[in-house]
């Protein structure tokens, strides 16, 4: 049985073209390809008239490079060379700075300089899980607050889970409202004499206890920074809570990005669903690298078995194949007719030591490729066979398939290529 559920095809230009698309997600599973994906839909936008950012959170530097520029930092940076009337700006969070801006934004000059200055937060602030997560949620609610662009495009982290980035705000929270907090919270908000005595009594046996695993000197750090923090706890829920919902809300759409390989695009069929149960507005899933050959007609079985008659001698040629070249090899005077002096009358050629190799006939050349053909044949069948896994299982989500280049991305000229194939423009259909 063959599925072949014929899923509709996601139609991108649309999509950039709509004024009221404010947000476009790109999410999936790492390595499938979503910072290209993201960079080649802002180049598009832009080109199309938008006035585009692209916001990556990929820490190898790639979109810079393809996007001729020297260095991404946390400030959104034109991008040159871009055609049309639209504009292209691109940035790569720096987590770190993020969340230094959100504190001196939210807190009075001294008691910003304590928080960064401790040594807890600088630990928190540059690896704690689910911080960058949460960051780039944060640097999304501060992108769309300024009202500075007509589209923002997203690349999501590069985390474990494709899950993590929604889920980021919801741990951050739990973390802030977690019972270790509030004990630690509880000194500090009880206060002189009461306070210590709470301590004392209260929480000897913990902080003791702690101290031994952890440290005295760590343990007071964190205490610093939660009293320090107190009053932007809070804020931290509002924001994530805000952003969370500008997710939901019309004008944002979630493309979910996969290779045509059974782990991928497993992970993106488990996202599709907690997009749906999360409300969230998915508006199709890009399907990266696809392979394609310029002579499917012609089966795996058939060209390895053509290759197998050739190598065999199965198939002779019935022209005079290289005989023009023994023609020409053969001494002056002699028949082209006559028989082969015999091996023994021969006379070896003192300069050489051993025979030379002979180049490969036009039989095996012919025989290689053959057999390479039915490799990608295979490997497109494979391919085949998985997406329709994912489109009988979800038949609603439309697809658009992005044909691989011959090499990497590494400039505007190729993200350009990448969006008109997202748009479903292949310049040669069905090739590699």
């Amino acid at each position: 049985m063959t599925l072949d559920p014929a899923a509709a095809p996601l139609e991108v230009d649309p999509l950039l073209d709509d004024p009221q698309t404010r947000i476009i997600v790109c999410c999936g599973s790492g390595g499938v390809g979503k910072t290209t994906t993201a960079a080649a839909l802002g180049v598009r936008a832009a080109e199309r008239g938008r006035k585009v950012v692209v916001l990556t959170i990929d820490p190898a530097r790639r979109l810079a490079q393809s996007m001729g520029i020297d260095s991404l930092d946390n400030t959104p940076r034109q991008v040159k060379g871009v055609e049309g009337s639209g504009e292209l700006h691109a940035m790569m969070l720096d987590m770190k700075r993020t969340f230094d801006e959100i504190v001196e934004a939210h807190a009075d000059p001294d008691r910003a300089r304590a928080i960064l200055d401790n040594p807890f937060y600088q630990s928190l602030s540059a690896g704690f899980a689910g911080t960058q997560e949460y960051m780039a949620m944060e640097k999304l609610g501060q992108l769309r607050a300024r009202d500075e662009w007509d589209l923002i495009v997203v690349d999501t982290p590069p985390s474990r889970s494709a899950l993590d980035f929604l889920d980021a705000p919801k741990r951050l929270g739990s973390f802030l409202d977690g019972k270790f907090i509030r004990l630690l919270m509880a000194p500090a908000k009880m206060g002189g004499r009461a306070g210590m005595k709470f301590l004392n009594v209260g929480m000897s046996m913990m902080t003791g206890t702690l101290g031994k695993l952890l440290g005295g000197q760590f343990l007071r750090d964190v205490q610093t920074f939660v009293a320090a923090m107190d009053t932007m706890f809070g804020g931290f829920r509002t924001r994530a809570d805000a952003t969370y919902r500008l997710l939901q809300a019309p004008g944002t759409a979630f493309l979910v990005v996969a290779a045509p390989e059974r782990d991928a695009l497993r992970e993106a069929a488990y996202f599709v669903e907690r997009l749906a149960a999360e409300g969230m507005p998915l508006a199709g899933l890009v399907l990266n690298r696809v392979h394609g050959s310029g002579a499917a007609r012609l089966s795996a079985e058939r060209a390895r078995a053509a290759a197998e008659n050739l190598e065999e001698g199965r198939i002779v040629d019935q022209g005079r194949g290289k005989d023009g070249v023994r023609e020409a090899a053969a001494p002056a005077g002699s028949s082209p007719d006559a028989p082969e002096a015999p091996a023994a009358s021969r006379k070896p050629d003192p300069s050489m030591s051993e025979p030379p190799s002979q180049p490969p006939s036009v039989n095996q050349l012919t025989a290689g490729l053959l057999r390479l053909h039915a490799e990608r044949m295979q490997v497109l069948k494979r391919e085949q066979r998985t997406r329709d896994r994912f489109t009988a299982l979800h038949p609603e989500v439309p697809v658009a398939e992005v044909t691989a280049l011959p090499g990497d991305v590494h400039d505007l000229a190729g993200l350009r290529t990448i969006g008109i194939r997202l748009a479903g423009e292949d310049p040669v259909p069905g090739t590699s």
